[in-house]
């Protein structure tokens, strides 16, 4: 089998890869990955097994239509991972955003349409339900997004639906909670407060920290990824959770207690634009049709994660000194 990862060098699809090529996902074993990233500021070679022989790399853009169009043949699946994700960035640059995720992903779904590749997952948020005070949303809910980073994940779940119901496509659509782990770059919440104070700095929250996620670690949510590769149906969404719903203040006191600071390193700073109060999914569908169950806890997720960034610093100083803003 081969299968092609868009965004394979970013934090999830990187993991995603990783785990591929250690055949830990059960009816896969052996196969081929090729890697199509852009190698923009969230992409990293160092997050891949460069040496494995079963991994090709292409520096590439997913806007590209004609590299696409040379690529995709032979391959049996396509995991569409590549996006610009951060909210903060949406808002005071949303071109981009909706460069690479809506032009993006339509122009992945009519080349993959073209090759007659045999199924697309194209891995999307919750941040597309936009924000719900109480309860959660299932997958029939209507998209209602509040951010630009959230509106280009929308259109793009809507461009891989049309691409379903018009042309027949394989697709399935995943929209998972907040990701955290090893390897994800430091302008996230977990990771920049987390090297915030392991280099003794304060960190900076939004507000009155009491904005809501649920929290999903990496490998689970790989995990759910794959399940919808190899199991899910045609045409369908799932949502992906880790049923750890915490207010931002709550992390942020997990981590100051994981690294061994107190409250006095919080700096409180004024709530960015059209911040959602609260997200929350109901992942009850992959659960009970493909059988999903996520199996890292929260808190020997968070404290693992947090040792990675204490053992790793080559890793992440180089992003924080090179990206602002993580300043």
């Amino acid at each position: 089998m081969r299968i092609l990862v868009t965004g394979g060098a970013g934090f999830i699809g990187s993991h995603y890869v990783r785990s591929l090529l250690a055949d830990e996902y059960v009816g896969v074993e052996g196969a081929y990955v090729t890697v199509l990233d852009r190698l923009t500021y969230a992409g990293n070679r160092a997050n891949l097994p460069a040496e494995d022989t079963r991994l090709q790399f292409i520096q590439g853009d997913v806007c590209d239509s004609g590299l696409l169009a040379e690529l995709l043949p032979g391959h049996d699946a396509v995991v569409h991972f590549a996006a610009e994700s951060h909210v903060d960035r949406s808002i005071t640059g949303a071109a981009e955003f909706v460069r690479t995720n809506v032009l993006g992903t339509q122009n992945l779904m009519e080349e993959a349409l073209r090759s007659g590749v045999g199924r697309v997952v194209h891995v999307s948020t919750d941040e597309v339900y936009g924000s719900v005070a109480t309860g959660a949303w299932d997958e029939n809910e209507p998209l209602v997004p509040n951010s630009p980073y959230a509106a280009s994940k929308a259109s793009a779940d809507l461009l891989a639906r049309a691409y379903a119901r018009t042309h027949g496509l394989d697709v399935v659509v995943t929209r998972c909670s907040n990701n955290y782990g090893p390897y994800q770059h430091p302008e996230k919440l977990i990771p920049r407060f987390t090297t915030d104070l392991l280099q003794g700095q304060k960190v900076t929250l939004y507000g009155d920290g009491g904005n809501v996620r649920e929290w999903l670690h990496v490998a689970d949510h790989c995990r759910a990824v794959h399940l919808a590769l190899t199991k899910g149906v045609a045409g369908e969404v799932y949502n992906v959770g880790g049923g750890n719903e915490l207010t931002n203040i709550e992390i942020t006191e997990r981590l100051l207690e994981l690294c061994g600071a107190d409250r006095s390193a919080i700096e409180w700073v004024a709530d960015r634009p059209g911040h959602d109060r609260r997200y929350a999914i109901d992942e009850s569908k992959i659960r009970a049709e493909l059988g999903y169950e996520p199996l890292v806890s929260f808190t020997d997720g968070l404290a693992q994660t947090v040792t990675w960034y204490r053992d790793n610093p080559d890793w992440w100083r180089p992003l924080r000194q090179s990206d602002r803003s993580c300043d």
